[in-house]
This record gives structure tokens, C-alpha cells and sequence, in this order.
């Protein structure tokens, strides 16, 4: 459909509205990006401190594999990503295990023999999942089209579609209670340590299908981007402005102009004003609607559908700790219950063949822990002492965590700057500093891109299918055949 002259508007230079701006500018749209920072990315941004370049949030690159929605992305653009894929995904540690996630899962095959049949399932699932996904996914379905497209695909892949059906409504926990791994505290623990930091919760929460996907990310690869992830942003940026766009840093959108179902313009903090055909944006349900109150219905959350933020450690250190690791991605648990606010942390290191990301003899380390919101803000209500004290709190959790299992850690430090939710809310524009997506516990109850306004549209985390770059770049795919529908209508 002709998208030519199309004036579409994008509110944040996350990864989901830059994917999207990219593709509508290829096809010839009018793209420019309104991006309130100095530099594109979002939560997956890489920023320059002091010397070096940390990955603000996300650290690890995914979806470049052949087939895989980076990989397409690229090859549509005309992107050549500068992406390494790295022999670990991660290291996994728990007291005296460690386990190396690999593509082949060895040593989780060896450690936990009665898992095979399993992860035998999971494959064939996720399989089935990366080829339904291909080229966006109409979920949830709304219009006629959607119902329609996501028909022809079943039946194209069928017998494989309906065996999803078992799955639809049962969570991971059920999935593993199915196989007797849910008496083994050491494989659920596991297995919940990685469902919380790609689909948000655990396994007695989430979705089974969601869960295959997510479980596969070490066997369909990860990479390492040089530069850092925010590499993938600027290159995405790149590409709208070869193809006739425009990305403004320093623009703050205050509000959305509307009248009845149509938005016909922006405002920003400097006082410029943009019309607009169709507005994209790259902001949590929640962001939008400080913005416009009419665009979005906002829903009642219950506990495990409350979305998390982050407490983030970014570390100068000495490399030695990491020379003698098989990855620059460490898993760490502690002990207890408890997977989040400290018991768990992520920790990446900027690889010694990407010396632009740290001083001479150094390297860019990012620590981080999931952490709930709220009482970030209390305490900055109560003062500048008491949200200090919380934050010096939530350092030396995970500077001990961090040194349980590496003695040497704190040593190794040699400058050290904390991200709490409250980072998050200023440098995103996300509400409570909200990141990660939303907690994946059904296919059901999850927000697709359209709202109120029929050329208003979200992209990014908060929609199906959610967090990660596959997931950010499938959901944008799914807008950009939005707009390519509203063309047509909006030219008469």
C-alpha cells in the first residue's frame, strides 16, 4: 500500500518506535522521531561516562540468528549489524553450582538428566513459535484481518498449532509438574531465575508458551554488539535519516492534540509543535497517558501482574575477574526465596576486544536487580537522607551478592553510579520507572498497539509480545501493518 507523504510522528527513540520509523521511512513514509534524551535507545541505550560506554539496561543482544527477527530487520534495511554471537549466553550461578547456557544446554542436560524430555518439548515449541512469529503477529486479534491472517498461519502450520492449544492456559509451573521437575528446588529455581528477567515473572505465574520462547533465547544465541546494544538504536536511527527522516534529541513531547478519534498534532517542552497523520509511541500505557487521558484504558494490576523496575550498578573495574570466564554474562542467586531486590543479579562486562568501551586496562561493567517501584519514591518523598540511605542499602546487597561469588569484586571496582526507579522515570519517561515489559502470565490478557485514537498506536515492551529486541521488533512489525492499513483511509 502506498505509505509515500504518509507524516508519521514518533514519540521516543526506544527500540520498538526507531524499528518502526525505520520500516514506514523504507517504505517511504515522512518518519521523524521526537526523542527526549541525547542519544537514542531507551532502555537500551549504551551512554558515555567518565571514559566509558555502559549498556544502560539491556545487555544482552538476541534475535540475530538466521531467521530471526534482528536478522531480517537488517537484511530489509539494508543493516549491517555488527553483532559477534558469543559461545555462553551467560553463566549461571547458585552457591556451588555454575552452569554454562549454551546452545546445546550440556552441562543443564548433565546437571539435571531428568529434564531432557523437557526441554525436548520446549524445542519443538519455540520452533514452532519463532515461525509463527515471522513477519509480525495479529495477537491480539480485533479486527476481521487479524482473525484472518492468524488463521491462515495456523493452518499453515498446522498439526504443530493446535498442539499450542494445551499450552494456551496453563503456566510454566504446570508445564514442569507435567515432567516431575517440580519437586527438584534446584531446577525450578533455575528455571525461574530466567523466566524473571525475560518474561518478568516466575514460573507459577507464567504462561506456558511464553515461557518456551523465552527458555530458548540461549539456544537460539546471543551476541555481542560492538559499541554496546545501544549500537542497534543508532544504527536503526541511521537508517530513517538515509531514507528522508528526521531524529530530534532533546525533545520532550508535554501533550498529544486530539479531537474525537484523530490526533492531528503534538506538543513539546521547547515549544514546537508538529502536525501529524499517524503518531507512534514508544512509551509504557502509562506514560501515554499523562500525554492524552483519552488515549488508553489503563488496567487494575493484581500482584503478579505489577510491573518491575531496576536498581543498576554501573562499575569501572580491572578485567581480571573476567578473563578466565567463558562469558561476559553472569548469573548470580543468592540464597532464600527471594529472586529480586538483590538475591539475583545480572552482571555484564564489556568484552576486551571492544577497547572503545572503557579506559585503557578497564572495562564497562552493568550489575543490575529487579526492584519494586514504590518504595523508591516514598523515599525520595521523605528526603534526599532517606533515599540516599535505601540506595547505599541496595549497593552493598549486590556488591555482597556480587562478591559471594567472586571474593575479589569489590577490589576490582574502581568508579561506581547507581540507577534506581526514580533514574529510570527521568532518563526514559516511563511512570515509576517501570522497565522490562510487562510480567507474561497470559496470551489473553495483554495489550496489542491500538488505542482510542485510530492513528494513535503503542510500540515497545508494553505491548504483545513484549520485552527484548525479537520481542520489540515483532510488535513493531505489527504496527507498521496498522499504518500501512490507515493509509489508504487517511489519503481519501
Amino acid at each position: 500500500m502506498e505509505l509515500k507523504d504518509l507524516n508519521v510522528v514518533v514519540i521516543g527513540a526506544g527500540i520498538g518506535g526507531l524499528a518502526a520509523g525505520a520500516l514506514l521511512a523504507d517504505k517511504g513514509a515522512l518518519v521523524t522521531v521526537l526523542e527526549a534524551q541525547e542519544y537514542p535507545g531507551g532502555c537500551a541505550a549504551t551512554f558515555s561516562r567518565n571514559g566509558y560506554r555502559f549498556d544502560a539496561g539491556a545487555t544482552i543482544g538476541c534475535g540475530f540468528h538466521p531467521g530471526g527477527p534482528m536478522e531480517l530487520l537488517g537484511r530489509e534495511l539494508g543493516i549491517v549489524w555488527p553483532a559477534s554471537q558469543e559461545p555462553v549466553a551467560w553463566q549461571y550461578r547458585h552457591k556451588a553450582l555454575h552452569l554454562d547456557l549454551t546452545r546445546d544446554r550440556r552441562e543443564i542436560m548433565e546437571r539435571f538428566p531428568r529434564s531432557a524430555a523437557f526441554w525436548a518439548e520446549q524445542a519443538g515449541l519455540s520452533k514452532l513459535l519463532w515461525t509463527l512469529a515471522k513477519g509480525g503477529l495479529s495477537w491480539p486479534p480485533k479486527a476481521p484481518r487479524d482473525f484472518a491472517r492468524l488463521a491462515s498461519k495456523a493452518v499453515g502450520g498446522l498439526p504443530g498449532t493446535l498442539h499450542l492449544l494445551k499450552y494456551a492456559s496453563r503456566t510454566a509451573f504446570d508445564w514442569l509438574k507435567s515432567h516431575s521437575l517440580d519437586t527438584d528446588p534446584d531446577f525450578v529455581r533455575f528455571i525461574d531465575s530466567q523466566l524473571l528477567i525475560s518474561v518478568q515473572t516466575t514460573s507459577r505465574h507464567a504462561n506456558a508458551i511464553n515461557a518456551a520462547i523465552a527458555l530458548d533465547l540461549p539456544v537460539s544465541g546471543t551476541y555481542a554488539l560492538k559499541g554496546g546494544i545501544g549500537t542497534v538504536a543508532e544504527l536503526l536511527a541511521a537508517s530513517i535519516v538515509k531514507n528522508g527522516g528526521a531524529v530530534l534529541y532533546g525533545k520532550k513531547v508535554d501533550r498529544i492534540d486530539s479531537v474525537r478519534r484523530q490526533v492531528f498534532g503534538l506538543e513539546t517542552s521547547d515549544g514546537s509543535a508538529l502536525a501529524a497523520d499517524v503518531v507512534l509511541v514508544n512509551l509504557t500505557p502509562a506514560s501515554l497517558s499523562k500525554l492524552s487521558e483519552e488515549a488508553i484504558d489503563l488496567p487494575v494490576l493484581n500482584s503478579e501482574s505489577r510491573e518491575w523496575s531496576a536498581f543498576v550498578l554501573y562499575l569501572g573495574m580491572e578485567p581480571e575477574l573476567f578473563t578466565t570466564l567463558p562469558t561476559n554474562h553472569i548469573q548470580i542467586i543468592g540464597e532464600g526465596e527471594e529472586l529480586a531486590e538483590g538475591n539475583s543479579i545480572f552482571v555484564s562486562a564489556s568484552p576486551p576486544d571492544d577497547p572503545g568501551r572503557a579506559p585503557e586496562g578497564l572495562c564497562a561493567v552493568t550489575v543490575s536487580t529487579h526492584t519494586r517501584p514504590e518504595q523508591w519514591f516514598e523515599a525520595k518523598k521523605r528526603g534526599g537522607e532517606a533515599y540516599m540511605e535505601l540506595k547505599s542499602l541496595y549497593t552493598r546487597r549486590v556488591l555482597d551478592l556480587f562478591s559471594e561469588q567472586f571474593p575479589a569484586a569489590r577490589e576490582a571496582v574502581r568508579s561506581m553510579s547507581a540507577a534506581t526507579p526514580v533514574s529510570w522515570e527521568r532518563y526514559t519517561g516511563r511512570v515509576m520507572g517501570c522497565v522490562g515489559g510487562y510480567p507474561q502470565i497470559s496470551l489473553f490478557r495483554v495489550r496489542g498497539p491500538r488505542t482510542r485514537f485510530d492513528n494513535l498506536l503503542l510500540v515497545g515492551d508494553s505491548i504483545f509480545p513484549g520485552q527484548s529486541l525479537p520481542g520489540v521488533v515483532t510488535g513493531a512489525r505489527r504496527a507498521v501493518e496498522l499504518v500501512s492499513r490507515q493509509a489508504a483511509k487517511i489519503r481519501m
